[in-house]
């Protein structure tokens, strides 16, 4: 990694280290929900946190979903009335990415979400929308959405937040993190979902299968940070079940 430590704005009095957290964190940049690579306080008595997009941002940022917005990173929303982001749907309350313009919103990790994601398995294109109802709630639109390849198999990025926030309530109610994998079980039960519900189809379902929770890794994973090995491994032992 390029920035082993860097001194924040945010966080004067001392350093941040990069790191990679195996547990759940809240950020204290963005007060969203993070994993895996992030910058910390190693301090005794402080619990700092901020991803790695909030950690460095970009100061302006132009996303090819709107080519004619200027973004600013700003420490917080302009303005006393509640804000959405445009990509998940979910609240601003920390760093932000801001259209002045347009008055559109990008959490940091919201607005660095890859367009396309391309291995031997599976290629999922971001959508700004799309009409084909999502694999997890079933409705069409909503917000940006992850879509297959081979157009069978969508995921809205909201309803990927939605679940994590279900899953790790007590760290958004403050009471801390903890715990790794245990920590995710609506996760967990959705994949074991998936995995079950195939097991009686045949082997086109299992496929089927298979290729929703890669795409499903891919997603939590581009959200939350890189949460790569930890998500590979917990979906590849419902796999061997």
């Amino acid at each position: 990694m390029k920035y082993k430590e860097i001194s924040h704005w945010s966080h004067p009095h001392q350093g941040l280290k990069f790191g990679y957290a195996e547990a759940p964190f809240k950020c204290d940049g963005c007060k969203e929900v993070g994993i895996g690579s992030s910058y910390k306080c190693d301090g005794a008595a402080c619990d700092f946190d901020l991803h790695s997009h909030c950690a460095i941002p970009s100061p302006t940022l132009v996303h090819p979903f709107y080519p004619k917005c200027a973004f600013q990173f700003l420490r917080r929303p302009p303005g006393t009335e509640a804000r959405c982001c445009n990509a998940c749907e979910r609240r601003v309350t920390g760093f932000v990415y801001h259209c002045k313009l347009c008055g559109f919103d990008l959490h940091p990790c919201c607005a660095k979400l890859p367009m396309l994601h391309h291995d031997a398995d599976i290629k999922l294109f971001l959508y700004a929308k799309v009409t084909a109802p999502c694999h997890r709630c079933g409705r069409k639109g909503r917000s940006w959405s992850y879509r297959s390849s081979c157009k069978k198999y969508n995921l809205h990025v909201a309803c990927v937040m939605d679940m994590l926030v279900d899953s790790w309530h007590e760290l958004y109610n403050g009471n801390g993190g903890g715990g790794g994998v245990q920590q995710i079980p609506s996760l967990k039960a959705t994949l074991e979902t998936h995995v079950n519900h195939t097991k009686t189809k045949g082997g086109k379902a299992k496929k089927c299968c298979e290729m929703a929770a890669l795409a499903l890794q891919f997603v939590v994973s581009a959200i939350l940070g890189d949460p790569t090995t930890l998500i590979a491994g917990l979906i590849a032992s419902f796999m061997s079940k």
